[in-house]
């Protein structure tokens, strides 16, 4: 039996059978509803916080639950037993690599790490400050010009070709970008290293002739890149399958996840704890920040989720990934108060009432200050990570045949019908 939704219109009295779909109405069946003279009924909803765009298959969230969960599996699991690769090929296939698949995935991976050198000259000619999330965007667009075919987006065998350079040379372009912020020379990629170890020697080698990564610091890392690797329909998923719905190649799509990434209401929320952390100081001064939050003086960053109304389950896994770091590094002492101030927000009515629990970014920034990343690197390291479910959504939306270039309504609230006045009568 078909579920229906009957809405009557008490302007006119008529009644209106909608069907109902997975939870969901059509928009455009409101359409028939309508006063003559006038077009039908539109949903107004700024940011899309309770509109579905698209079905998808890749990730699955229940944010009051506390659930995250890549194509089925849980990321506490993937955390815990997989490796980034193996996550990245989930991802886009749908399901976890044999032996053999996972050899064959890492062998292209790895086959395509290298960036033509003419991208390294682009590199070079931004200014030596030049923030790393505009090169890397810049470089991610710029590949489309390197892969012409790349715009060839229905074949399935090119798609995937772009799919593995786009995951294959992004840590390359994140370590080129670091390197020149420090104003040092670029490292090759060293492929016969895996995919974390690799990036990790290309940020930091220096004169030595083998850079051998603490096996700690890499997996805390791996683990960092797994648990950004998709998130269902964020800002940047959004971006990227709105560009993409154009039929635009995935490089300058990608390119759209990368600048919306970018802004500090998506990517930079974990500089924004650090810089909490030290304006705190001390776990003596935490009382009175809490009661400056509660007065709304203060704003308690790293708590608190668009979509989860629990634990976001990241943050727990997090949390563990810096205790293995900080065993390599030493104890950062912002760590003191994050601990504390975590401990207190969570035992709090105000906070608890509001369902405010720590999100993914309050230990992540923690963890990448103590890798010696400075904090415009956060969202480079973000983007890498999340390249693979950037391109899933990608592929969903180019195979997916309901889809339809993004083209929004709006209500339009501006002036009408005005007559032109000369220049010299105003």
């Amino acid at each position: 039996m078909t579920e229906t939704l009957t809405i009557r219109d008490n302007r006119t009295g008529r009644d209106y059978e909608i069907p109902i779909s997975d939870g969901t109405i059509r928009a455009a069946d409101l359409k028939q509803i309508a006063v003559e003279g006038e077009p039908g009924l539109a949903t107004y909803d700024p940011g899309f916080v309770n509109t579905a765009s698209c079905r998808s298959s890749v990730t699955y969230i229940d944010g009051d639950a506390g659930i995250l969960e890549y194509r089925g599996y849980p990321i506490e699991q993937l955390a815990e037993s997989s490796t980034f690769l193996e996550v990245a090929y989930l991802l886009l296939n749908g399901e976890l690599p044999t032996e053999d698949q996972l050899a064959t995935w890492t062998h292209e991976i790895t086959m395509h790490t290298f960036l033509h050198e003419n991208i390294k000259s682009f590199m070079e000619g931004f200014r030596y400050d030049a923030h790393p999330m505009g090169m890397t965007m810049a470089a991610v667009s710029a590949l489309s010009t390197f892969y012409p075919d790349a715009t060839d987006i229905h074949d399935p065998d090119n798609r995937r070709l772009q799919i593995t350079r786009l995951i294959a040379k992004m840590p390359t372009i994140g370590a080129f970008v670091f390197r020149h912020g420090q104003g040092k020379p670029y490292v090759y990629p060293d492929n016969e290293l895996s995919y974390v170890e690799r990036f990790l020697a290309m940020l930091f080698q220096m004169s030595e002739r083998k850079y051998n990564a603490d096996p700690r610091l890499a997996k805390a890392l791996e683990v960092l890149f797994i648990l950004h690797a998709d998130h269902e329909q964020n800002c940047s998923a959004n971006a990227v399958r709105s560009v993409g719905s154009s039929g635009v190649d995935p490089y300058s799509a990608a390119a759209a996840g990368v600048g919306a990434l970018y802004g500090p209401l998506h990517g930079g929320a974990n500089e924004a704890v650090l810089k909490m952390l030290r304006r705190i100081g001390d776990v003596s001064n935490i009382p009175d920040f809490i009661d400056g939050v509660k007065g709304g003086k203060e704003r308690l960053m790293g708590f608190g989720h668009r979509v989860y109304k629990n634990y976001d389950p990241r943050a727990k896994i997090i949390k563990k990934a810096a205790d293995d770091v900080f065993e390599v590094t030493g104890v950062n002492p912002l760590l003191k108060i994050a601990v504390e101030l975590e401990k207190i927000a969570l035992e709090d009515d105000y906070f608890v009432s509001r369902k405010l629990y720590p999100n993914v970014d309050f230990y992540s920034g923690l963890i990448y200050e103590a890798l010696e990343f400075p904090p415009e690197m956060f969202t480079v390291l973000f983007a890498i990570g999340r390249m693979p479910g950037w391109l899933a959504q990608w592929e969903e939306l180019v195979n997916d045949k309901e889809q339809k270039i993004a083209r929004p309504k709006q209500i339009y609230t501006g002036a009408r019908t005005r007559d032109f006045v000369p220049l010299a009568e105003r």
